[in-house]
């Protein structure tokens, strides 16, 4: 009775003291205001910088149906993340891998402020892809991937010329007192076929293992490539592990290839992305390029190299500068070696930047490996493609000096190479125009 008495007499006086303490003074009513003019301020930024909206936009979207087309008979692989994430300024928003078809990176989407949601690459839809991609007639050695999308080249970038073999389907290349039989269906971008090989032999590899992981600004895909020789065509056994990671700002993508079998061999790893114009503007478009020099052509015609390195300060090829040049008219179908970084940054630098559409793309070559950078960008073209790659174009061939390094990775037997690239999404109006 006394303990029930005492809670009694406890309670009595909390509320006496909550009444005078709280309700007489106003404190509470003053909190309450607080309280609720911070929540109004929050909803007016947010409604200045459109989440609203976007919210609207995520909410109306019709659901995502499961994938049916499995080009290289395996599962397409998304990587995902959410344009509410955070800021303002231009985003990835996902990123569609093909792992039965050599890890090629089919479309990025990404949101632009001034346009909304885009496809960064030249592709067709994933169901018109599959049908192309199919591994029969003029995609039997997967030429086809070069057509789209953003391709892993392996064991060699670009292309390799050589004698025609007297099947009419491979040339005959040499290395270091090698044979190589290489498969010459794959055309090139100036439409050479017999003697050229293009592209590299991963075009249509399936994979042996994939693994995808979800990250808290987006996600990872690691495939396996357990290669061999090949079919026959390269020496030694080969295995690869590709790996991509999307993140807002950034999509890291990495090769390394591993020498698995007896005997020496060479390597060389490039990336093959098709930028595609927005705006079918091509002229206004801005390239710019590391310091370094250009690959002459002897034969435009044919694409023949004459083994000579020539400058670019003050031609049409200069992209040096801070900002890049314009495009304009200029037919690219050009390699640039010997490239130079610059202060302060993580390795030579590429950029393409659409001033229509206030965007930029860096590619920052991470690894001390990648020799030479490849522009194509044809003049009635929908697209730049910009391929950071180990090797110069043709890198047996007989043009170059003997003393010229091409590029090329020599393994021993249990030794690793690895490649790797970052590319970036950047504004070029705001402050997000500096280093990531």
């Amino acid at each position: 009775m006394y303990w029930a008495l005492l809670k009694q007499g406890v309670g009595r006086w909390r509320r006496s003291l909550w009444r005078a303490a709280v309700m007489r003074s106003g404190l509470l009513t003053f909190v309450v205001l607080i309280i609720a003019l911070g929540g109004l301020a929050f909803l007016w930024r947010e409604h200045r910088l459109g989440q609203f909206a976007q919210l609207k936009r995520e909410l109306n979207k019709p659901p995502v149906s499961d994938v049916t087309v499995r080009p290289g008979g395996q599962d397409v692989v998304q990587l995902q993340r959410s344009q509410m994430l955070g800021g303002d300024g231009p985003k990835f928003l996902w990123a569609t891998l093909l792992p039965g078809r050599g890890m090629n990176l089919l479309q990025i989407r990404a949101y632009l402020p001034q346009k909304g949601e885009v496809n960064l690459l030249a592709s067709p839809t994933l169901e018109d892809a599959s049908k192309v991609l199919s591994g029969s007639g003029a995609d039997a050695t997967g030429a086809k991937s070069l057509s789209m999308g953003a391709a892993i080249e392996l064991p060699w970038a670009g292309r390799i010329s050589g004698a025609p073999a007297q099947d009419e389907k491979n040339i005959i290349a040499m290395w270091r007192g090698e044979r190589l039989m290489l498969p010459s269906d794959a055309r090139d971008s100036y439409g050479a076929g017999g003697a050229i090989a293009s592209g590299g032999l991963l075009l249509m590899q399936p994979s042996d293992s994939i693994n995808t992981s979800v990250m808290p600004d987006g996600g990872e895909s690691r495939a396996t490539f357990r290669a061999g020789d090949f079919k026959g065509h390269w020496l030694s056994n080969t295995e690869i592990t590709t790996t991509v990671q999307l993140s807002g700002k950034a999509i890291d993508i990495r090769v390394v290839a591993r020498n698995a079998g007896n005997t020496p061999e060479p390597i060389g790893i490039g990336w093959h992305p098709r930028f595609a114009i927005l705006n079918s503007h091509r002229g206004q478009m801005m390239l710019r390029l590391p310091e370094g020099q250009r690959v002459e052509v002897k034969d435009r015609r044919t694409g023949q190299l004459s083994g000579r390195l020539v400058p670019v300060d003050g031609t049409e090829y200069d992209f040096t500068s801070r900002n890049g040049a314009q495009l304009g008219g200029l037919n690219l179908d050009d390699s640039f070696v010997h490239l130079r970084q610059g202060l302060m940054e993580n390795g030579p630098i590429a950029e393409l930047r659409d001033p229509e559409n206030d965007y930029g793309l860096r590619i920052t070559a991470m690894t001390s490996t990648i020799k030479a950078i490849r522009v194509y960008a044809p003049l009635d073209g929908s697209f730049i493609s910009i391929q950071p790659q180990f090797n110069f174009d043709d890198p047996f061939g007989r043009e170059w000096a003997k003393d010229e390094d091409t590029g090329m990775v020599v393994l021993q037997p249990g030794q690793t190479t690895q490649w790797k690239v970052r590319l970036e999404i950047f504004s070029l109006g705001g402050s997000e125009t500096g280093r990531l």
